[in-house]
């Protein structure tokens, strides 16, 4: 069982009466115990992320005792985050993420020590960081920072504490320890741009990143105590939908480019490139198509043009809002196809842009000529056209 911090209670720092008595009740617990609360209060622990999974994550690590707690995060407090990232409330809305987390997290425990870096995490200074803590748990939501992450904790030896949700489904391993897989030992290879869509486009039940965030700091606590079976050559994959938990075995590939035996990576890469995305724009819809600002569709429904408002949402984001488009989901369109005029100027809309790209290409690819993409989707309709329409 591996064991971060130094076991040998001298070298471990001292409770004050104040942990003592805030502690108490991890203290009786004979695998705990006094020795362990101090293993907590002498461990580091770098959270990637204040969102979804990291609101959970931070949340119990500070509670439970963590000495050190670090956080990395760029983003702003969003309303649509707080359907699930509970460090947040409605009053923080345009705060940065990370002053939100640092008010609640020393709210609720004054002892922590709280490092927070308002930076993305990149191949520039991952390592840098990584090296400055004992395990890093990883509540990212994208492939190319969780490629990072493994590598990154690969090459400074630090375990990864990971997780990740879409929608009703979630999954959580403890990667990177010695003689354990790694991240890349379970996916080699990314999936292609686009085919699992973010939980913006896609969604997430909002309990789902609590559950699988609990997990994580379950295992983080365990991996600094050395205590319990660790998530190690595990995954479990949680199913909120049917509340079912199973598990799936995993081995240590002696292939592995970044823990084998012939181990090819010896340094972090470019991982937008990697995963297939060039600087912030994603290769998911293939060649650039065509687009046409929300204010120019505007002057052309008003002026009685024959433009078709092709919808390629689903229906119940359709009933959330439309602009009265017709509706043929993306998924849908290629056996629909037949129900448009291939003459007509038709501009296609999502939510945001993404998926509606996607289909002018396959339009374009069909023999539409006049095919144009709705440049930032119903959210800039709602934007800049009619504010009184609801977002989502």
């Amino acid at each position: 069982m591996a064991t971060v911090v130094e076991a040998n209670p001298r070298t471990l720092p001292a409770l004050t009466k104040e942990e003592v008595l805030r502690y108490s009740r991890h203290l009786i617990l004979p695998e705990v115990g006094m020795e362990g609360q101090q293993k907590l209060k002498a461990a580091k622990v770098l959270c990637i992320g204040a969102g979804g999974l990291g609101s959970p994550l931070a949340l119990y690590l500070a509670a439970a005792g963590v000495g050190t707690l670090g956080i990395v995060d760029f983003d702003i407090v969003d309303v649509t985050n707080l359907q699930r990232q509970i460090l947040h409330t409605t009053e923080d809305v345009g705060r940065r993420k990370l002053d939100s987390a640092a008010d609640k997290l020393k709210a609720l425990n004054p002892h922590l020590n709280l490092l927070t870096y308002e930076t993305r995490l990149t191949s520039e200074n991952a390592l840098e960081l990584f090296r400055q803590f004992d395990m890093v748990a990883d509540g990212t939501d994208n492939f190319p920072t969780r490629y990072l992450v493994n590598d990154a904790c690969v090459l400074t030896g630090k375990p990864n504490i990971y997780g990740s949700i879409f929608r009703f489904e979630g999954q959580a391993s403890v990667f990177a320890t010695e003689g354990g897989p790694c991240y890349r030992c379970l996916y080699p290879e990314p999936p292609p741009p686009g085919l699992v869509p973010s939980c913006a486009e896609g969604g997430v039940l909002g309990i789902l990143p609590g559950l699988v965030g609990v997990i994580q700091a379950t295992e983080v606590i365990k991996l600094i105590l050395g205590q319990g079976d660790l998530l190690v050559g595990r995954l479990l994959l949680v199913d909120a939908l049917g509340m079912k938990f199973r598990e799936l075995k995993l081995r240590k590939d002696p292939d592995c480019p970044a823990c084998g035996t012939n181990r090819t990576i010896r340094q972090l890469i470019d991982y937008n490139e990697f995963c297939g995305i060039r600087g912030q724009e994603s290769a998911a819809a293939g060649p650039s198509v065509p687009e046409i600002t929300v204010e120019t569709l505007k002057r052309k429904l008003d002026a009685g043009e024959n433009v078709l408002v092709l919808d390629v949402r689903e229906p119940h984001e359709y009933q959330i809002c439309n602009i009265g488009g017709y509706l043929i989901p993306l998924g849908d369109l290629p056996k629909r196809i037949g129900e448009l005029e291939p003459g007509r100027e038709t501009v296609v809309h999502c939510r945001s842009g993404v998926r509606s790209a996607k289909a002018v290409f396959q339009l374009q690819r069909a023999g539409f000529g006049n095919v144009t993409n709705l440049q930032g989707g119903i959210l800039a309709w709602a934007d800049k056209i009619d504010p009184a329409m609801a977002k989502y």
